[in-house]
């Protein structure tokens, strides 16, 4: 298979590389691409140095299979078309495409074979909040169908890309030494903080990346379940954290919930109270499944259950997602047979 990076010097872009290292998905070719600020640097990826190319309008992706493209949703938009028009599938880990309904928003574990439909040759990985929500929720909509979501998150600095994990960081340094931490990236001060606020408000005062979990999940679900979320940044470097409330249309029994989370795909189940056992993201960081934990009935609703979540927001949450979305469309013969 010949592979393409777009956005390679980025945290997302790096973590491709890590995750391909990893994973079996044989790789012929691999170009590498980014800006003019990182165009001409080297990177070693399996033993061999590679030269990153500078994104640019031509036949750069002529004979390219897969492109994993993480540089920013204007960067997408504007080249989509030079890099699909010679047949290569492009796996956006933007907002660009994921609400259009031409393009397949996909999790692998939840709605794979929607990735085989993909009329302009284009693949959204969905919102790194989203994608784990959905790998745990699916498991429980094999019991039920699910009505109603609710979900906090507590999502960690590396949301904000390697700029936001350098942010925090730095803050927490600073102010051990005494000094008045620098604010960039964020609204406020992330150390020792939590900011109720992940992207942009709209007119019905919820942020996009909340309204984002509502519209996503229903897309790669197929389904009508209501979805109400609250989106938080906390200062964790990676690995975001979900509380999340669910309503069934019938009563599930823990037990049943229990083993079903135990034999989802990209599933953990870490659910011993009793022991202090639960997912924690300083435990989850640069772990591939969705870890969850905290399991019990709500009381507030008859055909309620709560549960926590975990997951790496730079992996699961990002490359390894894309990463899995081509390695299924390999094992189909979808692509990688020119």
């Amino acid at each position: 298979m010949n592979v393409a990076i777009v956005g390679v010097s980025g945290a997302v872009g790096q973590e491709f590389l890590r995750v391909l290292s990893e994973r079996s998905l044989k790789i012929d070719r691999l170009e590498l691409f980014a800006s003019e600020r990182s165009a001409g640097k080297k990177i070693t990826f399996r033993g061999k140095e590679y030269t990153i190319r500078l994104l640019q309008h031509g036949d750069n992706f002529k004979d390219i299979d897969v492109a994993f493209v993480s540089a920013g949703g204007s960067v997408s938009l504007e080249y989509a078309e030079t890099i699909t028009k010679h047949g290569a599938v492009m796996i956006d880990n933007s907002s660009a495409f994921r609400m259009q309904e031409d393009v397949p928003l996909v999790v692998p574990e939840v709605n794979a074979a929607d990735a085989l439909v993909r009329p302009r040759g284009i693949i959204a990985n969905p919102n790194c909040t989203t994608i784990q929500m959905v790998v745990a929720l699916n498991a429980i909509e094999r019991l039920s169908h699910i009505r109603r979501v609710h979900v906090a998150t507590y999502q960690a600095a590396s949301g904000a890309g390697a700029r936001g994990m350098a942010e925090l960081d730095d803050q927490i340094k600073a102010i051990a030494r005494g000094e008045e931490p620098e604010v960039k990236k964020f609204a406020y001060q992330l150390a020792y903080n939590l900011i109720p606020q992940i992207d942009v408000f709209g007119d019905d005062d919820y942020t996009k990346e909340e309204l984002k979990m509502y519209h996503e999940t229903r897309k790669i679900m197929h389904s009508d379940v209501q979805v109400s979320a609250t989106c938080v940044r906390v200062p964790v470097t990676r690995a975001h954290s979900e509380a999340i409330w669910v309503e069934t249309e019938k009563p599930l029994s823990l037990d049943d919930v229990r083993e079903a989370f135990r034999k989802a795909p990209g599933v953990v189940l870490q659910d011993d109270p009793s022991d202090q056992v639960y997912p924690m993201p300083l435990f989850i960081a640069e772990k591939d499944p969705v870890y969850v934990g905290r399991l019990r009935k709500d009381l507030a609703t008859p055909n309620g259950l709560t549960f926590w979540c975990v997951g790496d927001q730079i992996k699961k949450g990002a490359a390894l997602n894309a990463v899995q979305i081509a390695e299924y469309l390999a094992a189909q013969g979808s692509i990688g047979k020119k």
